[in-house]
């Protein structure tokens, strides 16, 4: 099997268990919900007027990855186990945040939350940026990371630069980026 089939097969299983993990959630949310109204807080906006802009990187309507694939919500960064080819299973990691280290053989992710991890990156790993892949990644871009868990160790799978991508679609005419 092709690298980029199997690449193609585990981003599928990760949607696969993501929308599973999601239905089954709100499933038990609404059959567990206490149907005696409670008082509530009021909404809060965020600290500073326009901080959140919908489309932009952990704004409303952006979710997990480009345009909130997986079902996840504003999620930041997570690990789940998916079978793995051959039979087994396997760690996969996935987190969104600034980048504050970039190098031919790793970055480093900052989550909103103040989560860090860095990632392994190999001759595999797929740079969705600009032309020059990863020597287009920047310290401060946002990005989406996907990635492979062994002992501990987080090898990139995929890196999703939302920045550069943004960017260069504007380029092009495309108000948020390429879609």
């Amino acid at each position: 099997m092709k690298l980029s089939q199997k690449r193609w097969r585990l981003l599928g299983t990760v949607a696969a268990v993501a929308v599973t993990t999601t239905a089954g959630g709100v499933a038990w949310a609404t059959s567990n919900a206490d149907p005696t109204p409670s008082p509530s807080a009021s909404p809060s906006s965020p600290a500073t007027p326009g901080q959140q802009k919908p489309g932009e990187p952990g704004g409303p309507g952006k979710g997990f990855g480009h345009r909130g694939e997986f079902g996840l919500g504003g999620a930041l960064h997570g690990e789940f186990v998916v079978p793995k080819d051959g039979g087994g299973y396997q760690t996969v990691a996935t987190q969104r945040g600034e980048v504050t280290a970039v190098s031919k053989d790793s970055i480093t992710v900052k989550s909103e939350d103040g989560y860090s991890r860095t990632y392994t990156l190999t001759e595999d790993t797929l740079v969705n940026a600009a032309r020059d892949g990863i020597d287009d990644v920047k310290t401060g871009n946002t990005v989406t990371v996907t990635a492979v868990v062994t002992d501990g160790k987080a090898t990139a799978s995929s890196v999703n630069d939302g920045t550069v991508r943004d960017a260069a679609g504007q380029k092009w005419g495309f108000k948020h980026g390429p879609r």
